[in-house]
């Protein structure tokens, strides 16, 4: 058999991943990141104000989150990834034109709603793109790399913002925020789309770490995970509500692409809102409020590199992810009771573990999705993530309060340990006879 990784056209893989890469760099190199909270505050907003603020992004994420996905199924992947830049765009310019409560409201709807327009789309394009050249199987790879390259606009951002602060004030803060947005909806115009014809049977294969949904039994060679027959699902002219009813049936009824989804949210969630708190858990430490920076940028560092290893996690079998999720745990409890600014190595490590094991996840579901709503599941997936994000917010802010945040944030870590045992638990329950593990469709590379 020829090997397929043959067949693929490196000159559009790689125009594929340059946009990508841009794109992701682009949409977060906004110097008003590291300086928004300190904004609000500086014209006047209290703390509750600001809470208030937080979650009025939060609940418009989850608003918008799966009505765009349908529409990327139902319009087009790259009008939503053009949009999306210039939805936030106008958000910033409103904070920095019009300062005040009513005007940070909106600005955060907007933004939320902008997040909203890429989740689900970016990923259902990459992965379609991908599939339509043969190198399907390099989706981690470039899943994870265009991680890293958002994390470095974020870093640079940060490098960023206190100098142009220092010359132009949050006025040239905004512009510069606002241009990175502009030039990302130009680079994103780059982006290919082909759009699938009407989705046929076909076997979907999913990387090895994927290869048994949790609770599910053992693949067998008479058990690829395949589409189910002809259905009004598989119809590639699907408006945006049956396309939207489509793939909430997909997630509701099929057991595998319910579990993916739910691991991706888990996954992704439980991390995503303890960064939110790293930087109380650096003053615990007992270091001034300037070297509370330098302790991130170890954690991004550490996000960096775990976006990298991509190609190494693929490898994993279903305990070596079990193992993964457990160091992720185990590191951000163990850095975070340390109460010592050498905790955050620790942390830098469980980050960058985290990184990784959301990069799987993503990857473990798009290998189930099959017909044409994969930017529908995706967001589901997104509204899944923010739902448990903001559930953990709630829930740390009372062990906080009860026990200070080094305790809340070890506490809220053991939630990685408890999924890493389920996977476990579940494999054993489930063992029998060895079967086939597959892999994603592309072979290595």
């Amino acid at each position: 058999m020829t090997p397929i990784a043959s067949r693929v056209p490196e000159p559009a893989v790689r125009q594929l991943t340059a946009t990508l890469y841009g794109y992701a760099f682009l949409s977060d190199l906004v110097l008003l990141y590291p300086l928004y909270v300190v904004f609000f505050a500086d014209t006047g907003l209290s703390v509750g104000q600001i809470a208030s603020l937080f979650v009025i992004w939060s609940a418009a994420g989850i608003l918008f989150e799966v009505p765009s996905g349908a529409w990327a199924d139902v319009l087009s992947r790259r009008l939503l990834l053009c949009l999306a830049p210039l939805v936030a765009a106008a958000g910033f310019a409103l904070w920095v034109l019009l300062p005040s409560y009513p005007a940070f409201a909106v600005g955060f709807l907007l933004w939320g709603a902008g997040g909203a327009l890429v989740s689900g789309a970016l990923e259902a394009l990459v992965w379609t793109e991908l599939d339509r050249l043969g190198a399907v199987g390099r989706y981690a790879r470039v899943l994870g790399r265009a991680r890293t390259a958002g994390v470095l606009g974020v870093v640079v951002s940060g490098v960023l913002a206190g100098p142009v602060l220092a010359v132009g004030g949050y006025p040239v803060v905004g512009a510069a925020s606002v241009l990175a947005c502009l030039l990302a909806t130009i680079v994103a115009t780059r982006f290919p789309e082909h759009r699938p014809p009407a989705a046929v049977r076909v076997p979907v294969a999913e990387p090895a770490m994927a290869a048994r949904p949790v609770g599910a039994a053992p693949s067998r060679p008479d058990e690829l995970d395949t589409a189910p027959p002809a259905s009004p699902d598989d119809d590639g002219d699907l408006g945006w509500w049956d396309t939207l009813r489509a793939g909430v049936s997909q997630v509701r009824t099929r057991p595998p692409v319910r579990a993916a989804v739910l691991l991706v949210a888990v996954v992704a969630a439980d991390w995503g809102a303890l960064d939110e708190y790293t930087p109380l858990l650096a003053l615990d430490t007992g270091v001034g409020a300037q070297a509370v920076p330098l302790l991130l940028l170890l954690l991004w560092a550490g996000v960096t590199v775990g976006g990298l290893l991509a190609p190494a996690g693929e490898r994993l079998g279903s305990r070596g992810y079990a193992a993964l999720l457990g160091l992720v745990g185990v590191a951000l409890a163990a850095g975070a009771l340390l109460r010592h600014p050498a905790g955050f190595i620790l942390l830098a490590v469980a980050f960058g573990a985290a990184q990784l094991a959301t990069v799987l996840a993503d990857a473990r579901l798009q290998a189930r999705i099959t017909g044409t709503s994969r930017a529908t599941v995706t967001s589901l997936a997104g509204m899944a993530t923010d739902v448990l994000i903001i559930v953990t917010y709630a829930g740390y802010g009372l062990l906080a309060t009860a026990a200070g945040n080094a305790v809340a944030f070890a506490l809220t870590a053991g939630a990685y340990v408890v999924v890493a045992l389920v996977l476990l638990t579940r494999r054993r329950r489930t063992a029998g006879p060895a079967g086939v593990v597959a892999v994603v469709p592309g072979g290595p590379d």
